[in-house]
């Protein structure tokens, strides 16, 4: 891409007022890319590699507001270890912002859990999970579920 790489063209997306869903697509898997592409505000990583036949199904599913991540993203973001400490304290504290409830919800936003899947376990209507999942967001600083997920995981309430 002419003037910028893909990881700046994320964050001016996301920038704007109602941004699009956005699924990296590359060749490099490298963790500063992974990471940085998901903290910014994608909802999916996926490495060029993907069987052209899958694309299709995984935009459809980052499109629902699902996370996708290429099997080679995943063990990166597992095994990413730089600024662990930082995130950690940055993540708690943010985290203390919420309500017991909203921690409960986080905490299965970084299970990978649906709104439905949420609203089951924690015996509440999807309706009331997703006013939890978008007054959490704007507390804790996220752009969208993929960035919560990985602060609960930074604030420990999700283990590897």
């Amino acid at each position: 891409m002419p003037g910028v790489d893909g990881l700046t063209a994320i964050e001016c997306i996301m920038k704007l007022d109602q941004p699009p869903k956005v699924v990296a697509l590359t060749t490099f898997d490298a963790d500063q890319y992974v990471m940085r592409a998901l903290r910014s505000g994608a909802s999916g990583f996926l490495v060029k590699s993907t069987p052209p036949e899958d694309l299709i199904g995984l935009v459809r599913v980052a499109a629902d507001g699902h996370t996708v991540l290429s099997p080679v993203a995943m063990r990166r973001i597992v095994a990413a270890s730089s600024d662990e400490d930082a995130a950690r304290e940055r993540a708690k504290a943010l985290v203390g912002k919420l309500t017991e409830r909203e921690t409960d919800v986080l905490t299965c936003l970084g299970e990978g859990l649906s709104n439905a899947q949420i609203a089951t376990k924690l015996f509440l209507s999807e309706a009331t999970v997703k006013g939890y999942v978008s007054r959490m967001l704007v507390k804790l600083e996220c752009t969208n579920r993929t960035q919560a997920g990985l602060l609960a995981y930074d604030a420990g309430l999700v283990t590897r």
